[in-house]
């Protein structure tokens, strides 16, 4: 039987882009939530980091609204965040910033007995996320000392291939392969999740969801959401970066994808691997005859 140290382990969250909307309107509330439900361990812990001139109580207040106002309503009222809320201000291509960073988790790790979980979320444009990883090696915080580290890197992945590529290349040259989780939050989305359920454990929908009995499919994402305070980060990303290259492809493989052969994370991968590399590409100078 795992000890509750196993099942909840003591850790410390450290997000880079803490000012930030994904922060305030999707990492807060999904705090708030698994604190609620007893999923994290009363010793865990948040550093948020960012240029934006934030003291600790100040960040707290920011994470406290953001959970308050995101969390829906069929949820209920949030749990309370984790009593240790850490902030740090500075450029992440200071070396100065990692060497403070690296003195806030030792102190607060001190008064934990000494393990070193460390989740490292990059909810940055990804042309900072190469730099970021860099100095975190030069600090030598990606190495586990007395526990585990983490590093989460956030859509989108890269500007472009060739970015993406070179973004590979600088994580797996810091990090383990088991250490690097490169996540699409869109895919936690309760509805998305609904997806597996109604075509893989449905007997009635499964063996029409073909060819022979589906005449097409039209996948519509009604946002309510507007560009907000995001418009530096849309004029850089763009709207195709930011929802069509990761969030609707992301739909169009669970709803194209073939059964996999266990629900794991390697089996629907290679499944979504195929849907992908069967769509006829366009070439760009058709992209009139080809959109709408």
């Amino acid at each position: 039987m795992k000890t509750e140290e196993e099942i909840r382990p003591p850790a410390t969250l450290v997000i880079f882009g803490a000012s930030g909307d994904l922060t305030r309107r999707l990492l807060a509330p999904a705090i708030a939530h698994l604190s609620r439900d007893g999923a994290i361990s009363p010793e865990f812990a948040i550093v948020g980091i960012a240029r934006t001139s934030y003291s600790d109580a100040d960040f707290r207040k920011r994470l406290d609204e953001g959970a308050r106002e995101f969390t829906p309503r069929e949820q209920g009222r949030p749990g309370e965040l984790p009593a240790v809320v850490r902030y740090v201000c500075g450029d992440f291509g200071d070396p100065a910033l990692y060497a403070s960073l690296r003195g806030v988790l030792e102190d607060i790790e001190s008064k934990r007995g000494g393990q070193h979980n460390r989740i490292f979320y990059l909810a940055t444009p990804p042309e900072a996320d190469p730099e970021i990883v860099r100095f975190l090696g030069e600090q030598g915080l990606s190495r586990a000392e007395n526990g585990w580290t983490r590093i989460v890197v956030e859509k989108p992945f890269g500007h472009d291939l060739d970015s993406a590529r070179m973004l590979n290349e600088s994580l797996r040259s810091v990090f383990e392969e088991r250490q690097i989780y490169r996540i699409d939050h869109y895919l936690a989305k309760e509805t998305v999740q609904n997806i597996f359920v109604l075509r893989f454990a449905n007997g009635i929908f499964e063996p029409l969801w073909n060819q022979r009995y589906v005449d097409h499919v039209q996948i519509a994402v009604a946002e309510t959401i507007g560009v907000g305070h995001r418009a530096g980060y849309y004029e850089e990303a763009g709207v195709l970066r930011d929802m069509f290259q990761n969030h609707l492809l992301q739909l169009l493989c669970l709803t194209a994808m073939e059964p996999p052969v266990k629900f794991e994370a390697d089996a629907v991968r290679a499944e979504k691997v195929k849907v992908l590399q069967s769509i006829r590409p366009f070439p760009a100078d058709a992209a009139d005859d080809w959109a709408v």
